[in-house]
């Protein structure tokens, strides 16, 4: 599999007529190394770099096939001018659909979107195994049956719940210290060990013929769809592998908050020009944290959670449960904070001052 390699420089693909063609409004620019070199002092003078801004949302890029997500997360991070930029969690290549992206200050609630649960919408197709289980592989095992869909059916319940994953050879996982997918290309032979995954949902949605089949599947973190597909096919005697991958769901967002990459970059030449504001393309920070307990503070408290101090908890309206909260004053997010014996202890404290998302968006369709 001629997996891109993970890096934020050269320009982003983007798919039309089942080709990769590079469009150049999105292209990615690496800073020269050698700052004495000439030819970079002309370049840095022909090409100005913009100045860096504090901006603080998500936006859930809906990721285009061909593009990997550090791809995605450098052309975000470039259209938006932003200081910070990272995602929720790796989309391969040849999959579309949510890529959450974080900026600024919301890279700090990362984490509570990559626990969430994720949802995908993929195509199997019969008759073949692949060494990368998707059709970017080289064929390693064949076979004539193709199964029924009550065959199908029968076997899903056996994928459901707490299993047993071994991870597809071309995967981002370390041995050793090296990604599985460089040690594969270079010819050595990756064994991974099984890992506990929890699959939640998994439906055949529709068989479109004796060779193809569709389904959806709702999973916990580190799920590989690629691995599910191999092994069904294996368990059918048919083999199998991914030909159409597409992810609906990643923790709190759904497909009603994807945002194409053509509209993304329209609407951030709409502001570069004066109308519209890039706000309107984000998401609060704290809609990462739906699953949190949100907790309002005065602002005498939020002053000392500010200064990374304990805040006393009394009161008949002080909470008697334990655990994390999200901290709010006035409305505004000010802090992830434990709740313990009595007090409110800060743990990470956010700094919202700059550009962050528009009222409209902070109403959710």
């Amino acid at each position: 599999m001629n997996i891109p390699p993970e890096t934020g420089a050269g320009i982003a693909p983007e798919v039309e007529a089942g080709e990769i063609r590079l469009n150049k409004s999105i292209e990615v620019r690496t800073p020269p190394r050698d700052n004495n070199d000439p030819r970079n002092k002309q370049r840095q003078g022909n090409q100005p770099r913009r100045d860096r801004r504090d901006i603080h949302g998500w936006v859930v890029l809906d990721k285009p096939i061909g593009m990997t997500s550090t791809q995605a997360v450098a052309v975000v991070k470039r259209l938006f001018q932003a200081k910070r930029a990272g995602h929720a969690g790796t989309l391969d290549p040849l999959a579309s659909g949510g890529l959450p992206i974080a900026l600024g200050e919301a890279t700090k609630t990362v984490p509570f979107v990559m626990d969430g649960r994720k949802r995908y919408r993929f195509t199997v197709c019969w008759g073949e195994e692949r060494d990368t289980d998707d059709t970017e592989g080289r064929v390693v095992h064949t076979s004539e049956l193709r199964p029924s869909a009550d065959a199908i059916q029968a076997l899903l319940p056996q994928f459901t719940g707490l299993i047993a994953q071994v991870p597809p050879r071309y995967s981002a996982i370390k041995v050793q210290g090296e990604r599985a997918y460089d040690l594969a290309r270079d010819g050595e032979v990756v064994e991974l060990a099984p890992r506990p995954v929890e699959i939640h949902e998994l439906t055949l949605v529709e068989q479109i013929d004796s060779s193809r089949s569709v389904f959806e599947a709702e999973c916990g973190k580190g799920t590989y769809v690629r691995a599910l597909a191999r092994d069904i096919g294996r368990l059918l005697g048919c083999y199998g592998h991914i030909c159409a991958l597409r992810r609906t769901l990643v923790g709190p967002f759904t497909e009603n908050d994807m945002i194409p990459l053509e509209q993304l970059e329209a609407l951030c030449n709409r502001a570069a020009s004066g109308e519209g504001s890039l706000a309107d393309a984000l998401l609060p920070v704290e809609t990462a944290l739906d699953d949190i307990p949100a907790l309002a503070v005065t602002r005498a408290d939020a002053a000392r959670l500010h200064r990374g101090q304990a805040v006393l908890l009394r009161g008949r309206d002080a909470p008697n449960s334990s655990g994390t909260v999200y901290v709010t004053v006035a409305g505004r997010l000010l802090a992830l904070a434990e709740i313990g014996n009595g007090e409110l202890i800060p743990k990470r404290v956010f700094n919202l001052t700059g550009l962050t998302a528009s009222a409209g968006r902070n109403e959710r369709d």
